[in-house]
């Protein structure tokens, strides 16, 4: 019998830890601001650690506490004293990702079992065996792994647990070890205060090198990334499997533009497989949830810590039903592709886990992604039983004759809508957008469910 991973979701927040536990996760990680990488939005404070901890092992489930900062020596003298009380509440384990603090925590507490961080970028089975000789208990392998490499590290590393990241944003350095942050406003991303700057709106410029060996503007350029890469995908069909065709474009030296930062030109080059240093792609590996039970990983983690709670209740049920699945031995079900896609996100890859995948392989998996698509319209924040009249706090817009998903943990169920009222009583036929409340006829007490609209 195959063996079950554990479902590892983020907790920004103890109401984001609750739906995830509502919704299929057997484990939450959350961070103490100070010493994790999500020093910003983050409501963990020792308070809020010492409810998550105690409420996460009433259930019997897991409350992990991030302590995987790369600190400077000002945060080494406190770090200890800081620690104590959160060793006391008994957290499950600790993430952490620098040797030093490693050191000093299996020193002070040795019972205390640590996971080493995705920031310590082990991608080799002798890096594994290296930690768990020191006294790790589990290593969460870097997302620059094939599905190949992490089968390999698990049959040379039989007895330590193995742990990978399977959703959520990508950085776009090795396993976030990112300096954009912190060189464009002084907010180091391994310090926990990363802004995100691989995602901010760039503008290409053509530019050319001088004489001097600089590199100066000569003009913008007008670039669609969308067409250039139906182009290469035309490309690479008409040429043959494994043949590259380099457009003359990728010898070109290239200037970026940030749009709060007019005038600062920053230089860019291009290789034939295109421009990768910003804004990647999501992870989503759902596809991929059978092979890594099969593999043997012990714990599948999704990333998103600072997402919304419907976010988090989406990705927990889809990725629950995907593991129950495989561990069953049924078929994959295609339908999941299309649940996440409702998620605000910017396109999917399965990042490294397949890196070459066939053309066919692409269009198979993009036709049941885009079938049944949903978007997220509302949370369901009462209902009146007599009536039986859910209230509505809208996200996005919806109308009367929509097809609306409401997601619950008893289970989701497709309404369509035949009526509406708005916050006085009155029928409405349309809920414009955010901050907007209505109520809708439903069957059954669905509160603090989520909705979504099929389109």
């Amino acid at each position: 019998m195959l063996k079950s991973p554990e479902l590892l979701l983020p907790a920004g927040s103890l109401d984001k830890m609750r739906i995830a536990y509502a919704f299929g996760a057997d484990a939450v990680y959350a961070g103490q601001p100070r010493y994790s990488l999500r020093a910003r939005n983050n409501d963990f404070a020792l308070e809020q650690i010492k409810t998550g901890i105690a409420e996460a092992h009433a259930l019997g489930k897991k409350f992990l506490v991030a302590s995987n900062a790369m600190p400077h020596n000002a945060k080494i003298k406190t770090y200890l004293d800081d620690m104590a009380p959160i060793i006391a509440m008994k957290p499950d384990a600790l993430i952490m990702a620098d040797p030093g603090l490693i050191m000093m925590v299996r020193e002070k507490w040795p019972d205390v079992p640590i996971h080493l961080s995705v920031q310590a970028n082990t991608v080799n089975y002798m890096g594994v065996k290296f930690w768990q000789k020191i006294g790790l208990t589990r290593v969460i392998l870097s997302r620059e792994l094939s599905l190949d490499e992490v089968a390999q590290i698990r049959d040379y590393c039989p007895d330590m647990e193995l742990e990978v990241f399977v959703h959520g944003a990508l950085c776009i350095a090795y396993s976030g070890r990112c300096l954009l942050s912190g060189y464009f406003n002084h907010r180091d991303p391994n310090q926990g205060t990363c802004t995100n700057s691989c995602r901010w709106d760039y503008k290409v410029k053509s530019a050319e090198e001088n004489s001097s060996g600089d590199i100066q503007e000569v003009g913008k350029i007008d670039f669609d990334f969308g067409q250039a890469m139906q182009q290469s995908e035309q490309s690479s069909m008409t040429s043959g499997c494994g043949s590259i065709t380099r457009h003359p474009a990728a010898d070109q030296v290239y200037l970026i533009e940030e749009k709060e930062r007019p005038g600062q030109l920053m230089p860019i080059m291009e290789d034939e497989h295109g421009t990768y240093i910003m804004n990647s792609k999501d992870l989503r590996a759902v596809e991929h949830v059978e092979r890594l039970v099969k593999i043997g990983v012990d714990s599948l983690k999704i990333e998103g810590r600072t997402k919304s709670l419907y976010y988090v209740a989406r990705t927990a049920q889809v990725y629950r039903k995907a593991i129950d699945d495989a561990v069953a031995r049924k078929p994959f079900d295609l339908t999941l592709l299309g649940e996440l896609e409702g998620l605000a996100n910017r396109g999917y890859t399965s990042g490294f886990y397949q890196r070459h995948n066939t053309h066919e392989t692409q269009n198979y998996l993009r036709g049941h992604s885009e079938s049944n698509r949903s978007q997220y319209v509302g949370d369901i924040t009462g209902f009146d039983t007599a009536s039986g009249m859910a209230e509505i706090l809208v996200k996005n817009r919806f109308q009367v004759g929509d097809r609306l998903e409401i997601i619950h943990p008893a289970g989701n169920q497709v309404v369509e809508l035949s009526h509406m009222l708005d916050s006085a009583g009155r029928p409405v036929q349309i809920a414009p957008g955010s901050g907007h409340r209505v109520r809708i006829p439903l069957a059954g007490n669905v509160e603090n469910a989520f909705v979504t609209r099929f389109f």
